[in-house]
């Protein structure tokens, strides 16, 4: 009879996970060590790249839950089997969870190709907790990268009302004296906390790198973004 190998979960890859949760419910992991997940409606996708190297395909229907689960534990170590994990703590409590279907879940069956990068800066994560917590306290459910000049910033608004408030941030300067508004919905931008280096395209999708995991976020634009050289 073949012997399992425990494997243990980093305390990065959690926080991937628990990242992920937010972005969607439930997951499909492949054999390796590159974790993805895409939004419900399929406009934000992420893709890690973790320490552990996965043997077995394992779907995820409540990622949530999941990660509750694993909470129960001090240091578990996981069994990872045909159509389920043993999570085993420390002290030699078990819990025995079942995947899900693949075909119930939203998977990832495609490579995004970004389109030529108009528009790039540096997102520090002081500037885009500050812009988060602004959209919160303010309730502004847009946020819009624009330039009309020297500067580029990043503003959390309403774009629906003219007389909203809005918090801006810069963010870099616009050599170029290019002319754009980039939205994005404040709801999309479900990043780990981090440093990015953020591309922009001039339609469709941004890619949000982190500088110090290997972490992607694709984020689509919304339609009325606009961009003029």
């Amino acid at each position: 009879m073949e012997t399992m190998t425990a494997m243990k979960l980093s305390k990065n890859t959690i926080e991937i996970l628990k990242n992920f949760s937010t972005i969607n419910s439930n997951i499909l992991v492949e054999p390796g060590n590159v974790i993805k997940t895409i939004s419900p409606v399929k406009n934000v996708m992420a893709q890690a790249t973790v320490s552990e190297t996965f043997d077995t395909q394992f779907g995820i229907w409540d990622l949530n839950k999941l990660l509750g689960t694993i909470s129960l534990f001090d240091s578990p170590e996981f069994f990872f089997e045909e159509n389920h994990v043993t999570i085993v703590g420390s002290n030699g409590t078990k819990v025995t969870y079942y995947y899900s279907e693949p075909k119930l879940l939203t998977t990832i069956n495609k490579t995004i190709t970004m389109p030529e990068t108009v528009v790039s800066f540096e997102l520090k994560n002081d500037d885009f907790s500050e812009l988060q917590k602004a959209a919160s306290v303010l309730q502004l459910p847009d946020l819009c990268l624009r330039s009309s000049g020297s500067m580029v910033e990043l503003v959390a608004m309403d774009k629906k009302d003219s007389t909203s408030n809005n918090y801006s941030v810069e963010v870099g300067t616009n050599d170029k004296n290019e002319d754009f508004e980039f939205y994005f919905k404040v709801e999309n931008l479900k990043l780990m906390p981090g440093d990015y280096d953020v591309e922009v395209t001039e339609k469709v999708v941004s890619k949000f790198t982190n500088q110090t995991t290997d972490l992607s976020y694709w984020i689509a634009l919304e339609s009325d973004s606009r961009y003029e050289r």
